[in-house]
This record gives structure tokens, sequence and C-alpha cells, in this order.
């Protein structure tokens, strides 16, 4: 492919599929609904509908990589569909389910829970995110390479599986990393994990002990509240292996997901009991801050870059990485900086 015909921020060339059902746990007695976008088959759907996923489209054969998608706290499996349908118009199947916080209703919380029994749970959400995420691609993978469980989804290339996570789920995305062989590369987006988490932010650890190298791409918000940009420079100059990190300037935590506004600004009038309750006056108005065009371009752009980079050892989206990837978002206008630290940063090309 000609390094000038590869656009990561342009809709691919596939309609979009999406797929509901429910995948059941029996171990732990949880069931929970997963969202499926995948490659349609036909033409005809992409240009009647060339920007809304169809339901239940018929689906292109494939095999196609996976890639599973993780929430943040307090959001769902449909919080960042704007990147999980831009990922599937290239060729992904792309997964998310809602993690154990929510089907578990011994996961919520109450008003008059104590302090203990908020440490508790907490502790409780966080160990059930790894076991989430490796349930799923059981669940997915559990038929042969060439098939799925579900009727009708296109067949998936066991061999090429990535991971996408925000925020928690951006820490989900690397703790996962570290014990699932089958994990080929990962995208954190503003992921936690920090040795000096923000008060009130969920207490992460990550082991950064790799047997294996899992190219990452950080993308993270210059203006991030709850964990700000030191935060995860922490985390990426202690990560080994492979990886990139880009910052978006004047973004905060809410710049990853769809609703970016909304999310924000709901955020900003909250009222916060507890250790987090600095979180909302700290947090600038959004009319300050970069657009979700803006935000939404950044992170299809980037997150598909490196997946056809690292999965798909695609040449053209490799080289696309180690160009002036700023000045193509700034002629979109997106302001970006790209950060040098640490280990092992740079190219994906010479670690392979």
């Amino acid at each position: 492919m000609d390094d000038l015909a590869y656009d990561p921020f342009a809709r691919g060339p596939f309609a979009v599929g999406v797929h509901t059902h429910y995948a059941e746990d029996r171990r732990r007695g949880r069931t929970f609904p997963v969202e499926t976008w995948y490659p349609a088959r036909t033409e005809v759907e992409r240009q009647a509908s060339p920007t809304v996923p169809r339901r239940d489209a018929e689906a292109h054969s494939g095999p196609c990589p996976l890639i599973v998608f993780s929430h943040h706290s307090g959001g769902t499996r449909l919080s960042s569909t704007f990147l999980c349908a831009h990922l599937a118009s290239h060729g992904y199947v792309v997964a998310a389910l809602d993690h154990s916080e929510i089907v578990a209703p011994e996961l919520s919380g109450h008003c008059d829970e104590t302090d203990n029994d908020r440490a508790l749970r907490v502790d409780n959400i966080i160990n059930g995110r790894v076991p989430d995420v490796r349930f799923l691609l059981d669940h997915l993978c559990a038929a042969d390479a060439t098939t799925t469980p579900d009727a009708g989804m296109p067949a998936l290339d066991h061999s090429l599986v990535g991971l996408v996570g925000h925020s928690l789920g951006g820490w989900t995305v690397l703790s996962t990393a570290e014990s699932d062989a089958r994990i080929g590369t990962a995208v954190a987006l503003v992921p936690g994990g920090s040795y000096r988490p923000m008060p009130g932010v969920f207490p992460l650890t990550l082991t950064f002990n790799r047997r294996r190298d899992v190219p990452t791409l950080f993308l993270t918000a210059a203006n991030d509240t709850p964990i700000p940009l030191d935060r995860v420079i922490d985390v990426f100059d202690r990560t080994p292996g492979s990886k990139r990190m880009f910052v978006l300037a004047r973004a905060d935590h809410h710049h990853f997901v769809d609703a970016i506004e909304e999310e924000h600004e709901a955020m900003r009038a909250t009222s916060v009991v507890g250790p987090a309750a600095w979180i909302p006056a700290a947090m600038q108005a959004f009319a300050e801050l970069a657009s979700a065009e803006q935000a939404h371009a950044f992170v299809r752009g980037l997150t598909l870059a490196h997946l056809d980079a690292t999965l798909r050892a695609l040449d053209s989206a490799e080289r696309f990485l180690n160009m002036e990837v700023e000045a193509e978002l700034a002629a979109r206008g997106v302001v970006t900086t790209r950060h040098r630290s640490g280990n092992r940063s740079g190219e994906y090309a010479s670690e392979r």
C-alpha cells in the first residue's frame, strides 16, 4: 500500500454490523451482555447508512483480527462506540462486555456502606477485571480457529488478538497483557496503575513482568484530572518492551468516550463525597478544552494505526507512526505531542 494512501482517520471500506448477545460465566455465576462490532459483507449496506452500524447485518467472511475493548469505571460496553465501529469498518471484530461491577449486584455501592465495606468492594471490582477479559476471550475463541460461537458473526483469526481500554479499562488491558499469552498488542487510554494514584482514584498495581513483547500504545490527555499526565508517564516509563505514547492537548479524562461534553460536564456537576470530592472542582469547563471531534480523530486514527502496525504488520501503518504524526493531526485541528522517555520507546518494527 502506498504511504500516501494510508489514512487511519478515514472510515474503512467495510459496512459495520453490530450484534448483542449474553455470555454466561458459570464458574462465577455471572451473565455478561456482550456487544460486537464487525465488518459486514455488502457495500450496499454501507452506502445506505454510511455512519450508523447495522444491527445483525450479514457478516464479512473473515477471518478477522479480534479486539476486546474494556470500559472505564462508571462506563459500559457502549461507552466508546465511536472507536469500536471505526475499527470494525477497517476489518476488525471488536467485542466489549459490561464488566463485573455492572452485572454483579454485590459489587454495587450502597449509601450506608462503611469505609471497610467500600475498600473490600473496590478490591473485588479490581480483582474481577482481568478475569472478565479472559472469560470473554475464552468465550469468543471457544470454537475452532475459523468459526465463532455466534451464528452470523465473522470468523476470527485467533492468532491476531489485541486489547484496547480506557482508564480502569486501560489498566485492565496492561494487566491482562502481563498474564495472557494470547494478547499480541495493546492500547491503553489514560490508564491507571501509577504508584502514586490521586486521592479517591482506584489503587491499581502492575507487575511489569512480561514474558514476551506486547507492543503498547499509550494515549493520554494533557489536562487529565483524576489520572494526571505525570501518573501515566510513570506507568509508561516502567512498561517493558515496544511502546509509544501520544498526548492530546487541552483534554481531560472523558475525551475517550462517545458523549465527551455530556460526561465531562455531568462529572463537574456531581456532588462527590469522600476522598474523590476534590475532582469536580478541579476540572476545567468543557468550553476550554479540545472538542469531541478533535478527540475522536486523535483516538480513532492512532489506535487504528497501532493495531495495523502491530497486529497486521502493515508497513504503511508503521511508517505513518514514525512520521510527523503531530503535523498530520495538526492539519485536522488536533494538537498532539509525542512523549519520549523511558526504556525502549520508539519504532515497533525494530522490536519485532
